[in-house]
């Protein structure tokens, strides 16, 4: 490990660091070192590692419950965020690989037992502790084989074992505090077994009956130490407890008191004796106490089962698990204002295209009654296209082709020229990407009386349609997505399997992560439904059956109530709202990343975004920054007006296509001007010229 000052770990995490999906998402970075830690550790080649909401250890499979790594971060230690991330998941695997109580052997004697035992009858150790009647006992035992397991498991890692005792050490002056003489005797035995502080030291802090007991215990706690299995530790443990019993730190019960005055002093004591320890020590469920044990050791039983059938799953069967995984994995979207945030990127659930024919049908119906022609608007945007292509300005698949004269220009011995022109990269390729809004206002009537936006989103799905095939004919790269907030949907969805995630991972994540559930299932989404690197005739019959279930949403619920086993997940669509400024960051990122030189973004939405107008403005701003053209449309709402600087409202569904075929002419034809190119051949139309004066 690094050596360090001592910035202190609460000045370098934020409330935001230590959310359950960015402590999941540092445990995923480390996660391929500690799988084979474990496997080395056990032995076992074919040890599986998982996260799930219940701590769990079997032969084959442990399974590490999040939130023990999270409480780590709340330690005001000297170490980083990624130290606690590395330790803490060594520390929690090492235990659920190495822990195992159930060996049955006669209970060794001298051991105090109460009652009747059968002589050479074998038991489990923890079955052995409980005839002793020590509660106490049992406490010293569970911290000596924590401390045991610690410095011999993690040996290796000399590293890690310096976090813990950081983290420890924050914490052992607030817990000598609150602790009674007892609770310190079996906090210092923790620590001496771990070799994480001087005796000397602790002497120095204790309680005067504690101290004198402590350095009684000094040897045994050495023993414990190089121990070689745990009924060791817990014969270590008994002695443990008759010298904190000698040194008056255990309450002497009276002889005329009953069996439930027994029992309910001997388990005050029990409480305080792990008071302080609780404190200190980093708990791992396993061994915590009797009841952790066998609840781990249970739920392995339970899910070994389920697991095994999911095969390749890393989830181990918990859906609420799953969109904490999910979630954590998220790309991170750095806005200009500094404002991080999840999105969650998936392609548009493939099951759409169990609607394509209606789609298709609908697509036709209404382009005739919007006046949407495919092929006038293709040719409206050829002659730009024609003019580079004549300057060797080629676009998409062309921009490789060379001129058919390249033999001429050889023979005329102009090889060197035609050789220089190829290598200046004059040609420019050009790229548009399409965002569409999948809020559930999209769907609705407008919230003005009198005015109806039903139509907002079949038209704007009609507008990426006519865009698609117009980028396709000129052979321009292009991406088409939806954006909303919600559940998010998974490419394989459908409509039963949608509502059923959905259920689950609500419900799960309400039980384990209280107030954050909201905020891991109603996520940011970026549903990609035609991506760049793929052809749109790949593409074309989930679009078509987006456009049925936005244009038909009544007949499309109709259709996944009769068959909700098949048909798409139209519910993804109810009570969604849209966060602009992330999903425009990342689209313009992915198309930056294609290294075309002209790109046009160009956003479809009917209202204000729901998370920040001044980071919706500044997210447009440092997109248009960087060389892009972003265009906002407003379906029957002016929010556009202050968000973008090029913008249209459209108020009637047969406008939108052709704004939206405006806006990339107006864009391409500024792009030939950029470049010092001549556009006097180019003749706009009136309602041209007032389109792009509109945009510009």
């Amino acid at each position: 490990m690094r050596g360090r000052d001592q910035t202190l770990l609460s000045e370098l995490i934020s409330p935001e660091d230590i959310a359950i999906e960015s402590v999941v998402a540092r445990y995923q970075r480390v996660a391929p070192a500690v799988t084979r830690f474990a496997r080395t550790l056990s032995k076992n080649p074919n040890l599986r590692v998982r996260l799930g909401s219940e701590t769990a250890a079997a032969e084959d499979e442990v399974v590490c419950d999040p939130r023990i790594f999270q409480a780590a971060y709340h330690r005001n230690a000297p170490v980083t965020p990624d130290e606690v991330a590395l330790a803490s998941a060594l520390h929690e695997v090492m235990h659920l690989v190495t822990t195992n109580f159930d060996e049955k052997r006669p209970i060794p004697e001298g051991w105090p037992v109460e009652g009747e035992v059968i002589p050479d009858v074998e038991v489990d150790l923890l079955t052995a502790l409980e005839h002793t009647n020590r509660p106490v006992a049992e406490v010293l035992f569970f911290s000596l084989e924590d401390a045991r397991q610690e410095r011999q498991g993690l040996s290796v890692y000399p590293g890690a074992r310096s976090v813990l005792s950081d983290l420890y050490l924050s914490s052992l002056a607030l817990a000598i505090s609150r602790s009674g003489a007892l609770s310190q005797f079996v906090l210092g035995c923790f620590l001496l077994t771990g070799d994480y502080v001087e005796r000397e030291v602790l002497e120095k802090q204790f309680d005067a009956r504690a101290a004198t007991a402590i350095d009684d215990a000094a040897g045994h706690c050495a023993d414990a130490a190089q121990a070689e299995d745990p009924w060791e530790v817990a014969q270590l443990a008994l002695e443990l407890e008759a010298i904190a019993r000698a040194n008056g730190l255990i309450t002497e019960v009276p002889k005329s008191a009953t069996n439930a005055q027994t029992q309910l002093i001997q388990d005050g004591d029990a409480e305080k004796a792990a008071e302080g320890v609780d404190m200190v020590r980093m708990t791992s469920p396993i061994v915590a106490d009797s009841d952790s044990y066998q609840d781990t050791k249970r739920s392995a039983d339970a899910r070994s089962g389920k697991s095994d059938r999911r095969g390749a799953s890393d989830l181990a069967n918990d859906e609420a698990t799953d969109q904490l995984l999910r979630v954590s994995q998220a790309p991170e979207i750095y806005l200009p204002n500094g404002q991080t945030g999840k999105l969650v990127v998936s392609p548009i659930p493939t099951s759409f295209s169990k609607f394509s024919q209606e789609g298709l049908n609908a697509l036709g119906e209404a382009s005739k009654r919007w006046e949407v022609d495919q092929r006038r608007v293709s040719g409206e945007l050829f002659p730009l296209f024609a003019a580079n292509q004549r300057r060797g300005l080629r676009s998409g698949y062309d921009q490789g082709d060379v001129s058919p004269h390249a033999a001429l220009f050889i023979g005329a011995g102009l090889y060197e020229r035609l050789y220089e022109r190829r290598a200046a990269r004059t040609r420019r390729t050009y790229a548009v990407s399409l965002l569409v809004d999948a809020s559930a206002s999209m769907l609705s009537p407008g919230r003005e009386r009198g005015r109806s936006t039903s139509w907002a989103m079949p038209a704007a799905l009609l507008g990426a349609w006519t865009m698609a095939h117009l980028c396709d004919e000129l052979q321009i790269d292009f991406e088409v997505a939806l954006f909303n907030k919600g559940f998010a949907a998974r490419q394989e969805d459908t409509e039963d399997g949608y509502r059923r995630r959905r259920a689950a991972a609500t419900a799960g994540l309400k039980q384990t992560q209280g107030s954050a559930a909201d905020r891991l299932t109603t996520t940011v989404n970026h549903y990609i439904v035609k991506p760049f690197e793929r052809r749109w005739r790949e593409s074309e019959p989930t679009l078509a059956g987006l456009f049925y279930t936005a244009s038909e949403p009544r007949r499309a619920a109709a259709l996944a109530r009769r068959d909700p086993d098949s048909a798409p997940p139209v519910s993804l669509f109810e009570k969604a709202a849209n966060v602009d400024e992330f999903n425009l960051i990342y689209a313009a990122e992915r198309m930056a990343r294609l290294g075309a030189q002209v790109r046009v973004l160009m956003v479809l939405a009917d209202g204000m975004t729901r998370g920040s107008m001044d980071a919706l403005v500044r997210s447009v701003a440092a997109v248009e920054s960087g060389g892009t053209t972003v265009i906002g449309i407003g379906i029957g709402d002016h929010t556009v007006d202050a968000a973008y600087k090029r913008h249209e409202v459209v108020e009637k569904p047969q406008d939108l296509a052709q704004a939206m075929v405006q806006g990339t002419r107006g864009a391409l034809r500024r792009s030939l001007a950029l470049f010092g190119l001549d556009t006097s051949w180019f003749r706009a139309s009136e309602f041209t010229n007032r389109q792009e004066k509109s945009i510009a």
